[in-house]
């Protein structure tokens, strides 16, 4: 028989969303990989099925070791079962690598959908998201993070990014820094639990409700930026906004110049309104 890696979304709260067929392969894998096995364990009480396999920790500080023994159990012809905490693997938690190894040996992988933060978020937000990007999470450093939102000034898709809860204050506040006050935004808090919040409105606005301090777990939906062929003097505070984020001046005009207006013309032109 031919052994096959299984990648499995889990419940990111509510048990009700595991899927029927979580629930067989907790139950029939030969092997189950977890992020955190009691967890796991949890789970599989929960949904009232006997995980008959061994079970393996599968976490970030331990995710390369283990990889040699996971594939060889492919190798021979076993079900390895891949699960994370919540929601599905390789998305901002460990898989990818497990993923690649069993690629690279040409073994079998398959994967059965299920729950996301991503995805809920975005269909929450009541943001335009037909195109979008997911970011994991932002740097932990102010000026990283500066300097990763300079990057998000023209972005033209929807942006979905997961956040802790400490830094999500302090996060806002850089993005109406660098991003202006009148981005919309979503906050979604707390996904498919009892306390469940989706907060939305400007990131003015959103910067303010979370200066008061914010409990959960984060997902934010940033919206698309939207640009349009304008006139250099009506692009040179956008400019201006991003350096004092601490973009330099040419990167600052090649993010911003739009399709009717060159980087060179924008450079000139915030240069002459630095001199005015």
């Amino acid at each position: 028989m031919t052994g096959r890696l299984v990648l499995a979304a889990t419940p990111m709260g509510d048990v009700g969303d595991a899927s029927p067929r979580l629930r067989s392969a907790l139950a029939t894998a030969d092997v189950v990989a977890a992020e955190d096995t009691r967890r796991t364990k949890s789970l599989a009480s929960a949904l009232e099925v006997t995980i008959t396999g061994k079970i393996v920790s599968f976490y970030d500080q331990v995710e390369i070791s283990r990889l040699p023994a996971l594939v060889a159990d492919v190798a021979e012809g076993k079900t390895v079962l891949l699960v994370t905490d919540a929601g599905m693997p390789s998305v901002s938690d460990p898989g990818y690598r497990l993923v690649a190894a069993c690629v690279a040996e040409n073994l079998a992988v398959t994967c059965l959908p299920g729950p996301s933060a991503v995805t809920t978020a975005l269909a929450l937000s009541g943001l335009p998201v037909e195109r979008f990007c997911f970011d994991g999470f932002p740097p932990r450093k102010q000026g990283q993070r500066k300097t990763w939102l300079s990057a998000l000034a023209t972005e033209q898709r929807a942006c979905v990014f997961f956040e802790a809860p400490h830094r999500l204050a302090d996060c806002l506040a850089d993005a109406v820094e660098v991003l202006g006050p009148d981005r919309r935004a979503a906050v979604c808090r707390e996904l498919t639990k009892t306390y469940e919040e989706v907060k939305r409105g400007t990131l003015g606005e959103l910067a303010t409700w979370a200066a008061e301090g914010v409990r959960g777990e984060i997902t934010v939906v940033l919206e698309g930026a939207v640009l349009v062929a304008s006139d250099p003097a009506d692009l040179v505070d956008e400019v201006e906004r991003l350096v004092e984020g601490g973009a330099r001046l040419k990167d600052a005009c090649a993010l911003v110049a739009t399709a009717g207006v060159s980087k060179r013309e924008l450079y000139e032109t915030v240069l002459a309104a630095r001199k005015d």
